[in-house]
């Protein structure tokens, strides 16, 4: 048995019987004005933090969602989408797919604004999407690719930037891990499917992400997700695992490489009014300015009245490249 048929099964199972225990999201659940999250869609929460943010989902967007669990970020997707098939599922079981279908039924009780239609659900392979090409302008996954080992997490990758429009938004979250793993763990068929030991480092994440194409990333979040201990896994050191929240958006690569903004900020604060660098950077007198870490580095070479802040690995817009 694959470690992707292992994933089939586990999940499988969490479809049929809900595990409210099987990810641990650090997040709230977001509430949004009219909204109502029905139990069953909380329960069957399996995601690790969220993809669900307003300054995505602006102008109707067309957004497509992979690996559905119980339908509850399609119901958020929708809530600013309201469109007959605004929002599309896919996911490769069947059983997932009817648990989300029945859960729509309920959510449409609990919200007078919802309609089933919104949603469309289809059965599909995320290493190979039933979506057509540069049709979608928000791609999102929860918990889901860090299940795939690296050849298959290419090809995933590749995939959303295959459907998504230019300038379209990939949104993920994700848990990563610093620390080297042994191969006992990684070839853990089963620790994976738990969305623990296919952890990779959060520059190898992005790497993909640039590999495939995208010229600006952006870590929203960076949070506490679980740790691996000698008296529960087989592991000599304590591990410690980290969710991320992150948007490849599918800009144009620069010619001197991607937009990597893990929250650095430029503070200039030297006698003139402000300082510019003749390359489309102004910064005015000890006002904070949000860039890149390429800019943030090319910047604290360029003066030495910069302050250049460390990554907060927090970043929700705004700023430079």
């Amino acid at each position: 048995m694959s470690y992707l048929d292992a994933t089939n099964d586990l999940y499988r199972e969490a479809a049929l019987t809900p595990d409210v225990g099987l990810c641990c999201t650090t997040n709230p659940i977001w509430q949004f004005p009219g909204l109502s999250i029905p139990r069953i869609m909380q329960e069957m929460n399996y995601g690790c933090g969220s993809t669900v943010s307003a300054q995505d989902l602006t102008n109707n967007p067309k957004v497509l969602y992979v690996g559905v669990g119980g339908g509850m970020e399609l119901l958020q997707f929708a809530y600013f989408s309201r469109q007959k098939g605004g929002v599309t599922g896919v996911d490769v079981l069947d059983e997932m797919l009817k648990a989300s279908r029945e859960n729509f039924k309920v959510a449409e009780q609990e919200n007078d604004w919802f309609k089933s239609e919104f949603v469309n659900l289809i059965k599909g392979d995320a290493l190979n999407l039933p979506v057509a090409d540069e049709s979608i302008d928000v791609a999102a996954q929860n918990c889901l690719f860090n299940i795939f080992k690296l050849d298959d997490l290419k090809r995933a990758v590749a995939e959303m930037y295959r459907v998504l429009k230019p300038h379209g938004r990939l949104v993920m979250s994700d848990p990563t891990c610093e620390q080297p793993m042994n191969e006992t763990l990684r070839n853990d068929d089963r620790l994976r499917a738990l969305c623990l030991s296919g952890s990779i480092p959060i520059k190898e994440y992005v790497k993909v992400l640039t590999d495939a194409g995208f010229g600006t990333i952006e870590i929203r979040a960076r949070k506490s997700y679980r740790v691996l201990s000698p008296n529960h896994y087989p592991t000599d050191e304590l591990i410690f695992i980290e969710s991320i929240e992150i948007a490849a958006i599918k800009d144009p690569m620069p010619v001197d490489g991607p937009c990597i903004f893990t929250g650095k900020t430029a503070i200039y604060y030297g006698d003139e009014d402000y300082f510019d660098d003749q390359k489309g950077h102004v910064l005015l007198q000890n006002q904070p300015l949000a860039v890149c870490d390429k800019t943030a580095a090319a910047l604290a070479k360029a003066s030495d009245e910069i302050h250049i802040s460390r990554s907060t690995w927090h970043y929700n817009g705004g700023g430079c490249c």
